[in-house]
């Protein structure tokens, strides 16, 4: 079994993450998952409370699920609050991401296929 094959410890990452970001400068820290999967990344981002990722165009097709915490996803005037286990679809739109308390959350995004390369 390979790097990228094991399990990881959704658990545990958040944990480490969380001890990171709160000695960040930003306040966050984050790991891209290693990912068999063509098609899709995942980030695990923590941030902690007071911390934001500033406002930021859409990656596409993706969602967010909180691990630990309470965020807010703000996109314009529409603001969604999300604490632990909920997940919800990032607005097709410029938006920002609030910690209202030290929160780690899962990023998956859907990336588009690359063509193959011409022989």
């Amino acid at each position: 079994m390979s790097a990228s094959d094991s399990p990881t410890d959704l658990s545990v990452l958040a944990g480490e993450l969380l001890t990171r970001a709160r000695t960040e400068h930003a306040g966050r820290a984050g790991h891209t998952l290693p990912h068999p999967v063509d098609g899709l990344r995942q980030t695990v981002i923590a941030l902690r409370a007071g911390a934001e990722l500033a406002e930021h165009e859409s990656p596409g097709s993706a969602s967010l699920q909180v691990l630990r915490g309470r965020v807010r996803l703000v996109a314009g005037e529409q603001s969604t609050e999300l604490t632990t286990q909920q997940m919800s679809p990032i607005p097709d739109r410029r938006h920002s991401l609030h910690a209202d308390e030290d929160s780690v959350v899962l990023l998956s995004v859907a990336v588009p296929q690359r063509a193959p390369a011409a022989d």
